[in-house]
């Protein structure tokens, strides 16, 4: 799975890990990765780190030889820069997109073929709901993660028939050390934007992945599941 160093890729790892999956992690920072590694380890599960860049085409396309045959993908490395449209620089723009449609598009197309020969698999593709919930900020995000669900729903049909399922999950606000920042400038505001009155944790996300590629979910395919507390207005009335 990519992007398994922090946040809720590391939550998600560890939680395929105890339920007995061995985990191949990617990740950018060969230390944290080694942590991860160590930490899955500690807990009993088996597990191997790989390092890339996934802005790098070439460098995806060696993640993905180097994971090998998979029965599960997790497409979770993401990049974010919530800024104004002016803002936003053409490099930014591209950044978003190889990172967060590009390397998921390349790894589910060297590796569902795989799954589809052998009859069986799972990918889910973490997503936002940035992606169907708009602001004032972030289109660039937002227009990363909208195709990425677009996705979702093509490649739910491309591989359903061999036996592969292809789902997302749309994350709301999550507390994790890279959205802390984010979070503490906005802390009163985000603790109202879900009916739950509190922003999600990362293991939270974790068990819906779980729940996804597991066979207890055999008939759910093509399905962007949101996972946001339940999202409410806060307009008065």
């Amino acid at each position: 799975m990519t992007g398994a160093t922090a946040g809720i890729g590391r939550a998600v790892a560890i939680r395929l890990a105890e339920n007995g999956t061995e985990v191949v992690v990617h990740g950018r920072d060969a230390r944290r990765g080694a942590e991860l590694v160590s930490a899955i380890a500690d807990r009993g599960g088996r597990t191997r780190f790989v390092a890339a860049d996934l802005a790098n085409a070439d460098d995806v396309e060696r993640l993905a030889a180097d994971a090998g045959e998979v029965d599960i993908l997790v497409n979770n490395a993401g990049v974010y820069e919530f800024t104004s449209t002016p803002d936003t620089t053409a490099h930014s723009v591209d950044r978003h997109l190889a990172i967060n449609t590009r390397a998921p598009f390349q790894l589910v197309a060297a590796l569902a073929p795989g799954m589809a020969k052998r009859g069986h698999g799972a990918i889910v593709n973490i997503s936002s709901t940035a992606a169907t919930s708009v602001a004032s900020v972030g289109a660039a995000y937002g227009a990363s993660k909208a195709a990425v669900e677009t996705l979702t729903r093509y490649w739910a049909t491309e591989f359903g028939g061999a036996g592969v399922r292809v789902n997302g999950v749309a994350s709301g606000p999550v507390r994790t050390p890279g959205t802390a920042p984010l979070l503490a400038a906005h802390a009163d505001a985000m603790d109202q934007v879900t009916a739950r009155g509190r922003i999600g944790d990362p293991e939270e996300i974790a068990e819906v992945v779980l729940f996804l590629v597991e066979e207890c979910s055999s008939y759910v395919n093509g399905t962007v599941v949101a996972v946001h507390g339940g999202e409410r207005s806060l307009l008065p009335g």
